[in-house]
């Protein structure tokens, strides 16, 4: 029997943790960063092309640093802010999906004079969704409307002076915006985000020949005080 004492192995030294800005962005940052970004575009603090830019970059980033580094000139939400902010600032929902839309082997439509919210959801499994955003109210400058399809189809249309973006893909499917960047050069536009997955389905967003939002300011403004 060996009763010579030998030291005890030293424990091991844990790896250190990675910085909060090292760490990989989660879908709950990225829609944290988006609304800071949204609601800048609504204040007048950054153009369309701008936000158009760093909404590219929110999605293509890796890390929550990256991620900071979009809104880094920017105010916190819930900060005051003393300048003038559009129309649509006053009715900016807050965050949640406000509407789903659901077609099981079925079709479903949202179209004519409608208040989509904030966020939309549609969720179809071969079945047919129509969301027709062409004389839709706006309530909001930033409208986002993310989309799972499944052996079915997705449609959105949207007026043609609209800021229409899309960020997707599909898998032995389609993921296809059309006509992006045409509403930038109206900045009283809203701006009109698709995200969305297709498994051997389609989802496709495009504006609508002729169909125009006209006014736009004026038109808010006057509900508003009406």
């Amino acid at each position: 029997m060996d009763l010579e004492k030998h030291p005890a192995a030293p424990a091991p030294v844990p790896a250190p943790a990675p910085a909060a800005a090292e760490l990989r962005a989660s879908d709950a940052d990225r829609d944290r960063i988006a609304q800071i970004l949204a609601d800048a575009l609504a204040e007048g603090r950054l153009t369309s092309e701008e936000h158009s830019e760093r909404l590219d970059s929110l999605y293509a980033v890796k890390t929550v640093g990256e991620l900071e580094l979009l809104v880094r000139d920017l105010p916190a939400p819930g900060t005051a802010h003393t300048s003038a902010a559009p129309a649509y600032a006053a009715h900016t929902t807050a965050a949640g999906y406000t509407e789903t839309v659901v077609a099981v082997c079925s079709s479903s439509a949202r179209k004519g004079r409608w208040r989509p919210g904030a966020l939309t959801r549609a969720v179809s499994v071969m079945g047919d969704i129509t969301i027709d955003l062409t004389e839709a109210v706006f309530e909001q400058q930033v409208t986002e409307i993310n989309v799972t399809c499944v052996l079915g189809n997705v449609e959105v249309l949207v007026p043609e002076n609209v800021t229409l973006r899309g960020y997707g893909s599909g898998v032995l499917g389609n993921f296809e915006v059309r006509g992006e960047g045409r509403g930038e050069t109206d900045p009283q536009a809203p701006v009109v985000i698709v995200r969305g997955f297709a498994l051997l389905g389609n989802i496709e967003a495009r504006p609508r020949p002729g169909a125009r939002l006209v006014d736009l300011a004026d038109r808010m403004r006057k509900r508003l005080d009406g």
